[in-house]
């Protein structure tokens, strides 16, 4: 059998395979109050139908403050456990397991979504929306329980795991980076500074959850912006994870939105965030979960051998082709049809996320 249908554990959670689906905003949450809707719950139970291993839900927001853009999904109150666990209950009933990404989006929120925004220090970058002013002592430790909070949510709506964001320019990210902290208090200054919130959070989310659930983060391991956190320095910080508590992490990078590359049509162009894993993989024991342009399934298998990673994370592929798992290991299709256009975005509310690239012409 392929390496890519045998089973593994991240933490304690058995995983029937090594894909996952990487979280990818849905916008399918009622844009008042974030309550998950049925064509959400549609979308996660097909691609427990369709194989894959552990679904990572979409960011949700662990702070009214927070709400990165219209229709994301909240963990911010006990008032959405019922509706969330409804959910998680149709997984579960469907074969499937399902984790829920926590996250803040501080300087990143959309002005539709929050009016006014806040990062570690004062911002006003022209890829931001609306400047961002720096927080204040009080509200960094409210929402270092926030996003607590949200992980005993998570746990009781009776989701399988929780991860952390702390990737792509949100509020983890901001944090760690130089970029865009540039506090002088005890949360900045040196890497042992900007990573001080990223370790409280992770803290404040192990008390919540307990020693034994599964807690794992997605990480932007560089920014890719001059001035920014390098690759040498995201792996210092992948070197303290497991002391932290974590039990797993995913390897991403990048701010501004230049964490997603186009036109991955070959295999050469798959795994391109392989290199921060290979260096990832040096400082670290965790389970390291690999995304970034994987189309193939002869690229996934290779990378899983050469053990530079231990599972696989998907995004669009299973936009256009949520039974992409299933189609692979029928043996019926070895190559995703997603053409890596970035189609899959709306600004209509009420449609949600889907594949509007056209066929490939043959």
């Amino acid at each position: 059998m392929s390496l890519l249908f045998t089973p593994a554990k991240i933490g304690n959670l058995e995983i029937p395979n090594r894909i996952l689906r990487s979280a990818t905003a849905e916008l399918m949450a009622n844009d008042l109050d974030g309550k998950p809707t049925e064509q959400l719950k549609s979308l996660w139970v097909a691609l427990a139908k369709g194989g894959t291993g552990l679904i990572i839900t979409g960011h949700m927001y662990v702070h009214s403050s927070g709400k990165c853009h219209p229709e994301m999904a909240g963990i911010y109150s006990d008032e959405l456990i019922p509706s969330l666990k409804k959910c998680v209950d149709a997984v579960h009933d469907a074969g499937g397991k399902i984790a829920v990404q926590i996250n803040h989006g501080g300087m990143q929120c959309d002005p539709k979504a929050v009016h006014g925004t806040i990062a570690p220090s004062a911002l006003d970058e022209d890829f931001l929306d609306q400047p961002a002013r720096e927080m204040t002592t009080a509200e960094i430790e409210m929402l270092i329980d926030a996003y607590g909070q949200a992980a005993r949510r998570v746990k009781e709506a009776g989701f399988d795991a929780v991860q952390i964001h702390a990737a792509h320019g949100y509020l983890v990210n901001q944090f760690i980076s130089p970029y865009t902290n540039k506090r002088t208090d005890k949360w900045g200054g040196d890497l042992q500074g900007r990573t001080r919130f990223f370790r409280e959070v992770t803290r404040s989310v192990r008390e919540q959850v307990g020693a034994a659930y599964p807690v794992f983060v997605k990480f932007g391991m560089e920014d890719g912006l001059e001035g920014g956190l390098t690759a040498e320095e995201g792996a210092e910080v992948i070197s303290m994870m497991a002391e932290m508590g974590l039990d797993g992490l995913e390897i991403s990078g990048g701010i501004e939105a230049n964490n997603v590359r186009k036109g991955i049509r070959n295999p050469s162009k798959e795994a391109y965030f392989r290199p921060l894993v290979q260096l990832a993989r040096s400082k670290t024991d965790l389970p390291l979960i690999m995304v970034g342009g994987m189309r193939s399934k002869g690229v996934m298998e290779e990378v899983l051998i050469s053990g530079d990673a231990d599972f696989i994370a998907l995004c669009r592929p299973l936009i256009k082709e949520p039974n992409f798992p299933n189609l692979m290991k029928a043996g019926e299709q070895e190559t995703s049809g997603c053409i890596s256009s970035s189609n899959c975005w709306t600004e209509v509310l009420g449609e949600g996320i889907s594949c509007k690239c056209p066929p490939l012409k043959v």
